[in-house]
């Protein structure tokens, strides 16, 4: 018997920025309740709860010798929380996390990946990013812990002790990555041995989203998989959205990007969401904030015909 996908939302805000070293992410979730979210989906004759905001739990871990690190016990007690909170919000319907900065989905997806191994179903994940976030925590030499989840999540070794032991490490195998553009030399050669699929830009600029996708939904779906998407702002060409303190030029155009949450919808597979890197300090006039919020839209079932017309 296939799994079922809930069909309501809940929103949970994760103002989460100790991944990062430049301030604005912890504004991003104030931002997308300003876009609109909730009403968006309301109007999609979809059930929504916003459930306010989480808080990081208390974690005791040692220094690490990586001096280049910070506030690692703060990103751990995010990692605790919002694993806690995935796991518990997702038995009854669709977890959207606003965030916040990347290092959030090393608890959302832990904790969909313990939803999965209770379900008995395996989990995959979709990476919309132009960064691969595989640094171990011995590799990272920014110390910027956003770019870490990956590493993490898939049980790659340095994390004991530092970070809340994983229930269940997700199989590279089941992770398809869009939009890399920007990759160090650490992270690329542990791509190079993981077996996640990677569809960089150019690939992307050479054979389109469409093949590529479906042949990932058609895996999740022969495997009665649940899927998590992981949706990062610099994704997106900054071109079109400028609020993110990681722009890489040369990201998905905005019909790329709705098109690839166009067939996600169509999949009916999406269990999960995270609306990551939003910084509003950064942001011209809402705009980036605006688009994430009709991408998700777009995600949840808003069509071509019902897409709002916006003036800057």
């Amino acid at each position: 018997m296939k799994g079922r996908t809930p069909e309501g939302c809940i929103l949970i805000g994760a103002p989460v920025q100790s991944g990062t070293n430049r301030l604005g992410c912890e504004m991003g979730p104030s931002a997308y309740r300003a876009a609109g979210l909730l009403e968006a989906i309301r109007d999609l004759g979809l059930p929504v709860e916003d459930a306010g905001a989480i808080a990081p739990m208390p974690f005791a871990g040692p220094p690490h010798p990586n001096r280049a690190i910070h506030h690692l016990a703060e990103t751990a007690g995010w990692t605790l929380a919002l694993t806690e909170a995935a796991f518990r919000h997702s038995a009854e319907a669709r977890p959207i996390f606003l965030g916040g900065d990347h290092s959030l989905s090393a608890g959302t997806v832990a904790g969909m990946a313990r939803r999965a191994e209770a379900e008995g179903r395996p989990l995959f994940l979709l990476w919309l990013d132009a960064h691969a976030d595989l640094h171990t925590l011995d590799t990272t030499t920014s110390g910027n812990l956003h770019g870490v989840p990956l590493a993490y999540l898939t049980g790659r070794p340095g994390f004991e002790g530092y970070f809340p032991p994983l229930t269940a490490a997700l199989d590279p195998a089941r992770i398809c990555m869009f939009g890399l553009r920007s990759v160090d030399p650490a992270e690329r050669a542990a791509l190079g041995s993981g077996g996640a699929r990677v569809h960089d830009m150019r690939d992307i600029d050479e054979n389109g989203v469409v093949a590529p996708l479906r042949d990932f939904l058609r895996e999740v779906t022969a495997a009665d998989g649940l899927l998590h998407v992981s949706l990062d702002v610099d994704f997106l060409d900054p071109g079109i959205a400028p609020g993110v303190g990681t722009t890489v030029p040369g990201g998905a155009t905005f019909r790329e990007a709705h098109l690839i949450m166009e067939l996600l919808h169509d999949s009916g597979l999406v269990r999960s969401l995270d609306l990551v890197e939003l910084n509003p300090f950064l942001d011209e006039r809402g705009r980036t904030a605006l688009l994430m919020t009709d991408l998700a839209a777009s995600l949840l079932g808003r069509r071509i015909l019902d897409r709002p017309t916006r003036s800057f």
